[in-house]
């Protein structure tokens, strides 16, 4: 799988259903590429395509089962390499990390504020 085909399932995973010009914008990539990237997914039944129930003339992208799954198998294989890695740590190492942990915490909920502005 592409890096921008894990991405756009972990956009959806993360915000919902979207437009595809939506994805387009947030993942850096052209309407058309977007386009053809999420009719491959659709074929192996990692998103579907469905009507926005607040406008018909709008189709949007949903993450579907197998989408969902693959996006979680990725964030476990993810929590279990840092698990092994961390166990290699030395106690100072951990603490520092643990301390590290509301720094981190706030990079990342500016990173969604960041994305939440690129969609607008």
């Amino acid at each position: 799988m592409s890096i921008t085909s894990a991405a756009t399932l972990a956009t959806l995973h993360r915000s919902g259903p979207r437009r595809i010009t939506d994805l387009a914008a947030i993942e850096g990539v052209t309407q058309p590429a977007m386009t053809v990237l999420v009719r491959v997914m659709e074929e192996s039944g990692l998103v579907e395509r469905r009507g926005d129930a607040s406008d018909k003339r709008v189709t949007l992208v949903w993450l579907a089962e197998a989408g969902e799954s693959y996006v979680q198998t990725r964030r476990q294989a993810g929590v279990d390499a840092f698990a092994r890695l961390i166990d290699e740590l030395a106690d100072d190492e951990v603490e520092a990390l643990v301390a590290a942990l509301p720094a981190l915490a706030h990079l990342a909920e500016l990173e969604n504020q960041d994305r939440e502005g690129q969609k607008r």
